[in-house]
């Protein structure tokens, strides 16, 4: 028990060191946090009527992040697949910070729905055995287990692996491999059943397609390389113990080179189909991409998406652009905050517009969602970045048990 707690107590110091552009970095995302809770807190007191969601648009800014961060959690197979199974090596150096970002993304999921549902203690309810989750007839309590389980798996194989590269002993394979394993058909499971959870509300025309698991599926693909691109590249700028290989980055960039011109045709394949057959239901995609009766607030955020789309994939399509990180890096943000729109706020809220009484209730955040939303992220990016400093002093040899 005591070299357990010494290995935490010395993790706990890693993550907590570092130089002063470090402690800038985690004292800004703190204050920001704290900005955060502080919203939070008046929302907790008051009840979800300081957000600007309505019996019309019941899932805003809240459920789009939570959407959206399943795919990133997801996108965490990109690593483990050659990882584990192709056994590459160069990827299997760093593999642990992808796991470690599908950590991240869920804690960040689950934060997300514990704002959402305006009281802490209504999260009971999905908690098995002490809740009522109608298993298996509830699509939401599938997506409560594969949700946890995938956090659990993705605690375990990273914490494991860690440990054992701190005592400078091998690990064996019968304690983390089949769990790997498992964690690959997970990941897709996690999305599969987000997507699921949409498609099957038979009163939202909008989210009835069948090509919506997909859809999530390689937008997640898409996603993930753009921000693993920017997490290594730090690592790369900022941590001068470890560095990652140009094999990983072109990894990534391969993968990114299929995944966003696949999701842009994925898109372009609703569009045709909701406005060809121009049905009654098309109501939803014209207030999204061209405006509903005088009503145009999202539609600059969709084309903006697209255009977005359309830039990040022209720039991994060319070598020449993907191999200069002047407009690689850009790009990469670009690219994830176009997948954040189209996924997020183009996803969510046209589901509701207009509502099945033909009512039209435009939705955009309230400055209490904006900054609860904006701590969360901070909550996020905090913890993952301490918790990639331990693990790369750890695979790096800075740390290693005495």
């Amino acid at each position: 028990m005591a070299q357990y707690l010494d290995f935490w107590k010395r993790m706990l110091l890693s993550a907590f060191s570092g130089t002063k552009n470090y402690y800038l970095l985690l004292g800004s995302l703190f204050v920001l946090t704290l900005i955060g809770l502080g919203f939070y807190s008046h929302q907790f007191s008051v009840g979800l009527t300081v957000t600007n969601l309505t019996d019309e648009v019941s899932w805003g800014a809240y459920i789009a992040n939570f959407t959206f961060l399943v795919g990133v959690a997801a996108a965490a197979v990109l690593l483990v697949v050659p990882a584990y199974i192709f056994k590459i090596k160069a990827v299997k150096e760093v593999v642990i910070l992808g796991e470690i970002m599908a950590v991240t993304a869920i804690i960040m999921c689950l934060l997300f729905i514990l704002v959402d549902m305006g009281r802490p203690d209504r999260f009971l309810h999905v908690i098995p055995f002490i809740g009522r989750l109608n298993f298996p007839q509830s699509i939401l309590a599938w997506d409560v287990i594969v949700l946890n389980g995938y956090l659990i798996l993705n605690l375990h194989i990273p914490g494991y692996l860690l440990y054992r590269h701190y005592q400078n002993q091998s690990p064996k394979d019968s304690y983390y491999k089949p769990f790997v394993f498992i964690s690959i058909f997970w990941a897709i499971s996690i999305h599969t059943v987000t997507a699921f959870l949409y498609s099957g509300l038979g009163g939202r025309p909008f989210w009835n397609t069948a090509i919506l698991a997909p859809r999530f599926l390689i937008s997640a693909f898409a996603g993930g390389p753009a921000l693993l691109i920017l997490v290594f590249y730090c690592v790369n700028k900022y941590y001068p113990h470890l560095k990652v290989k140009e094999s990983v980055f072109e990894l990534l960039k391969n993968i990114a080179r299929v995944a966003f011109p696949i999701n842009l045709f994925l898109l372009f394949c609703e569009v045709f189909k909701e406005f060809y057959t121009d049905t009654a239901h098309v109501a939803s995609a014209e207030y999204l991409f061209t405006g509903l009766h005088g009503n145009y607030l999202l539609v600059p955020y969709i084309w903006a998406a697209i255009i977005f789309g359309i830039w990040t994939t022209y720039v991994f399509l060319s070598s020449k652009h993907s191999n200069n990180d002047k407009i690689l890096i850009p790009t990469c943000i670009i690219g994830f905050v176009g997948i954040w729109i189209e996924k997020g706020m183009g996803l969510i809220i046209p589901g509701f517009v207009p509502s099945p009484l033909g009512s039209i209730v435009e939705y955009s955040p309230s400055v209490h969602e904006f900054f609860i939303c904006l701590g969360i992220w901070a909550f996020g990016a905090l913890l993952f970045t301490l918790m990639c400093k331990a693990a790369l002093d750890i695979l790096s040899g800075q740390l290693r048990e005495k």
